[in-house]
């Protein structure tokens, strides 16, 4: 009995196969950090019978819930290639603007809200316009722009922090039994604004054209969308989100800070760049940030449970960051 085998005329190519199933997996950007979150849970678990809990997780979620929700516009405005230096005061400023005009102002705490979205989301188009208009470097932009907000915020508070005892201002700190933990409500809406977030970037065509922008512009451009517009969009639904993430920070600390957020742009890039999304842009998933901003969370709250100083988790954080970048810009050489 003769056996059959298929040859390839001379001179042809070899034939090329695609990659494995396996391979597809390992290869896909929230693949690496999700298994880093998985290792990062079961070592400090294993280190402390305190960390895997009910009450640490939900606790965790709760600290990175601002962080988080700033993530999930670093992220739209990082898939185009751009970058937000701030949103951190950004959000700071809309946080002083809802608890100064619902407290001091005795405006109706829904108007409130509502005049404090405004604000955040006129920076955002501000940025957007700058960038689109006059064509400067997003990193300048938002750095001036990260001034200015920070300069507004200190103004228009004189500097005082605003106690806020409404409870349609306190909702999102709420909590509610889940088998038998306490989960607040804001943890709850992070995770459903990811999930829409998600949704529109992988499903709709606005999501589709985001990436298109971040891969090539000029391509974008030419196949007939409006990268103008496009980009206005992205920053200034950015600012809205950030403006949500004034409203979840009220709520987790019932202040309005004028001190908030300092650091919190480079938290919410951290997030970004650990949950495998490219600083070049085109690449990422909105996924994958949540993964990274729970990455810093569990990290944080493991070092300090196992005693570890504070400056070390900074440390730790900056390292997994650089390595993070590194890896990307590995992959992207070996795909050029």
């Amino acid at each position: 009995m003769s056996s059959t085998q298929t040859v390839s005329p001379p001179g042809a190519p070899p034939t090329k196969t695609g990659p494995s199933l396996v391979g597809r997996v390992l290869t896909t950007p929230t693949v690496g950090p999700l298994i880093f979150l998985v290792l990062a849970i079961a070592f400090f678990s294993i280190k402390s019978s305190a960390f895997l809990t009910g009450g640490n997780l939900s606790l965790i979620v709760q600290q990175v819930m601002v962080v988080g929700t700033l993530a999930i516009g670093q992220t739209l405005i990082i898939l185009t290639a751009g970058i937000d230096l701030s949103n951190g005061a950004v959000m700071a400023l809309g946080q002083i603007v809802i608890a100064k005009l619902a407290v001091d102002s005795g405006l109706n705490p829904i108007l409130a809200i509502l005049l404090g979205l405004a604000a955040t989301t006129a920076f955002g188009l501000a940025n957007g316009s700058l960038v689109t208009g006059l064509r400067l470097p997003p990193f300048i932009v938002t750095l001036g722009t990260l001034n200015i907000a920070f300069a507004l915020t200190h103004i228009y508070s004189n500097d005082q922090s605003i106690t806020v005892s409404s409870s349609t201002l306190t909702f999102f700190g709420k909590t509610f039994p889940l088998g038998g933990t306490d989960v607040t409500y804001g943890s709850v809406f992070m995770i459903a604004l990811y999930v829409l977030a998600w949704y529109v970037l992988k499903y709709t065509a606005s999501g589709r054209h985001v990436y298109a922008v971040g891969n090539n512009p000029e391509a974008a451009r030419l196949t007939g969308i409006n990268t103008r517009k496009l980009l206005l969009t992205v920053y200034a639904t950015a600012g809205l989100i950030y403006g949500i993430a004034s409203l979840l920070s009220i709520a987790r600390t019932n202040v309005g800070d004028p001190n908030a957020g300092q650091t919190d742009n480079l938290d919410s890039i951290t997030a970004v760049v650990l949950g495998g999304t490219s600083l070049f842009g085109g690449r990422g998933s909105v996924i994958g940030t949540l993964i990274g901003a729970l990455i810093v969370g569990v990290i944080r709250s493991g070092l300090q449970i196992v005693g570890v100083e504070s400056i070390y988790q900074v440390l730790i954080t900056g390292i997994l960051v650089i390595l993070a970048v590194a890896l990307d810009q590995l992959s992207r050489r070996r795909t050029a």
